[in-house]
């Protein structure tokens, strides 16, 4: 009868479960572990790059681009200094914006100077398409 018992004990024994949660535990360790003490390799450094150098021929060529300065006061508008009308404004605008569009315009408007005299010299720049312009006011 004692050996009944131990084969009735041997047949209720359960199989044993394969816990998952301590070995994802270790997975994870491992793998921050060897993130942490891994060193990537620096790529860029291992690159072999020849970029040309700057011609200096096509610098000396380009002479960078005079501003021109065209100053509107209440009693009429200069052009560098130099009084000009605004049918002679708008042909020597014209004339600069067919050589060069990309000439810097800078407009300089004094506090008590017509605001149409303004506008007029904005549409003249834009027909002649200069578009490199910047208006400042002046005490």
């Amino acid at each position: 009868m004692a050996a009944r018992k131990r084969q009735s004990r041997r047949t209720r024994e359960e199989p044993g479960e394969l816990q998952m949660t301590p070995m994802i535990d270790v997975v994870f360790q491992l793998l921050v572990y060897f993130l942490v003490t891994i060193k990537p390799m620096d790529v860029i450094a291992h690159l072999d790059v020849f970029r040309p150098q700057p011609d200096q021929q096509e610098k000396q060529l380009q002479p960078p681009p005079r501003m021109m300065r065209v100053a509107i006061f209440a009693d009429g508008i200069t052009i560098n200094e130099r009084p000009v009308g605004l049918p002679e404004l708008d042909g020597i605008l014209a004339k600069l914006g067919s050589i060069e569009s990309n000439q810097t315009i800078m407009i300089m408007c004094a506090a008590d100077s017509r605001h149409e005299d303004l506008i007029k010299v904005l549409d003249f720049c834009a027909r002649s398409n200069l578009r490199n312009l910047s208006v400042i006011s002046m005490n």
